[in-house]
């Protein structure tokens, strides 16, 4: 297998243009890291039903995806920018976050206990963020300007593969095989998907690590001098408070729709899978076979959504291209609304079907746009570190629906699933009208 060479020095100034199969390579890693986040994703609510959580309870479980994306990213970032060495610059962080990651999702779906899958999720987390942040500035690093838009939706693409293999999953090993005896705690069919993803995600990843090129700094010599300069843990811990305040204006607007995106999708993440089994399907209990086959229908439709996503990517660069990338994202998060929306009004569980079009179609935009947008108004000097702290208006309204979400399922939803979907769609309503406050800007060198 031969190496991709982008095609020029550290010494050149403009980026040069890749070709398709170089900007393929690159994002190809995508494709794995999104298998284990939609094994995660697709499962991990299930699996926390399985071992005995109620409804309620569910939201708190969820805490360690959040905090290890809090604390993660933006110190990944801030290292990755100030890495250099035979292996690259963000390339040592895909492979270690892999490596960790393999290991969290092969040991998962033995959890006998709550504590133990929290505890496994908190691990799995962490991992996924260390080699995920890396790959979002890994396309600000080398593309140029003109190709942002097909490097972020080539990751949207790789994304909707990955989620359909993770969504798809369950399905056949239950078609093939059965749920296998279960006496209590996660099926045996769940092992052996999890097994699986775990191989997906370690190798996509070590295929982008072996077949794409890093650029060095353009001055090798100042960039070492740099990190002696600045070394020390206190000055990472303050240069990434220090950049927040000093955010550009465009990302501060990009910030706030995401603050109100992520919410959404948090939700359906949480109760949709559980939702299709006890609410669609009328599954009494977890060791009722319709459970088992709520999940993976659940899955299914997570795999008709990414599905969407994959196909969409296809048209979104030519969309954003010629009606501009806010645009494009509002019109992409209100059809998303519209599909949550929908949860709670299908007459059956092939209905569900169609309300994951709009989800598909909002997916594919948010993997897309808003770091589109921003890789183009970000000083290339620090996009780890933005990319990192632009990561916070993702988690923070995470933190926010896991600390609280339980209570207002107990006390306002009554601890209706569907009903929790359809507010995840109210909330990527507003986010949508949110984007008609973005003005996008050029990136200057701070």
């Amino acid at each position: 297998m031969s190496v991709a060479t982008p095609g020029a020095t550290s010494a050149n100034l403009q980026k040069p243009r890749l070709n398709f199969w170089q900007i393929w390579n690159m994002s190809f890693g995508f494709l794995g890291i999104q298998v284990g986040w939609g094994m995660q994703m697709g499962n991990m609510s299930a699996i926390y039903e399985y071992l005995g959580a109620k409804p309620d309870e569910i939201p708190l479980l969820w805490l360690a995806a959040p905090m290890t994306g809090l604390l993660v990213q933006p110190i990944i970032g801030y290292m990755s920018d100030r890495t250099w060495g035979r292996w690259g610059r963000r390339k040592p962080y895909f492979t270690v976050g892999a490596i960790l990651a393999t290991l969290a999702l092969f040991a998962m779906p033995h959890s006998s206990a709550l504590w133990m899958a929290a505890g496994l999720l908190w691990i799995l987390d962490a991992s996924i963020n260390i080699s995920m942040e890396p790959f979002r500035a890994f396309v600000g690093d080398l593309l140029p300007e003109e190709q942002i838009n097909r490097g972020y939706t080539m990751q949207s693409m790789f994304i909707g593969i990955g989620n359909v293999i993770a969504a798809v999953l369950p399905t056949a090993i239950l078609a093939i095989f059965g749920t296998g005896e279960n006496i209590g705690g996660v099926p045996p069919y769940l092992v052996a998907v999890f097994s699986i993803g775990a191989l997906c995600y370690i190798s996509a990843v070590l295929y982008t690590v072996r077949t794409t090129k890093e650029y060095p700094p353009q001055d090798l010599a100042a960039f070492e001098k740099m990190k002696k300069e600045t070394a020390g843990f206190m000055h990472g811990v303050e240069e990434v408070f220090s950049n927040i305040f000093k955010m550009p204006s465009t990302m501060r607007q990009v910030a706030l729709v995401q603050f109100f995106t992520w919410p959404g999708l948090f939700l359906m993440w949480f109760y949709f899978t559980p939702a299709v089994a006890r609410d669609i399907l009328g599954a009494p209990d977890t060791n009722s076979p319709l459970y088992s086959e709520g999940v993976a229908w659940g899955n299914i439709c997570f795999g008709l959504y990414s599905a969407v996503c994959f196909a969409f990517s296809f048209w979104l660069p030519k969309i954003a291209d010629r009606y501009g990338r806010k645009y494009t994202h509002m019109l992409c998060l209100a059809a998303g609304a519209l599909g949550l929306l929908y949860v709670g009004m299908a007459p059956g569980k092939y209905w569900l079907l169609l309300s994951m079009l709009g989800v598909g179609i909002a997916w594919a935009s948010i993997l897309s746009m808003p770091y589109a947008m921003l890789a183009s108004t970000l000083p290339q000097n620090k996009l780890g570190v933005y990319m990192g702290i632009f990561n916070f208006f993702i988690v923070l309204p995470e933190i926010i629906a896991t600390l609280f979400f339980g209570w207002i399922m107990d006390h306002v939803l009554d601890n209706n699933r569907l009903a929790a979907v359809m507010v995840g769609g109210g909330l990527l309503a507003f986010a949508s009208l949110l984007c008609l406050q973005i003005r996008e800007k050029k990136a200057v060198i701070i």
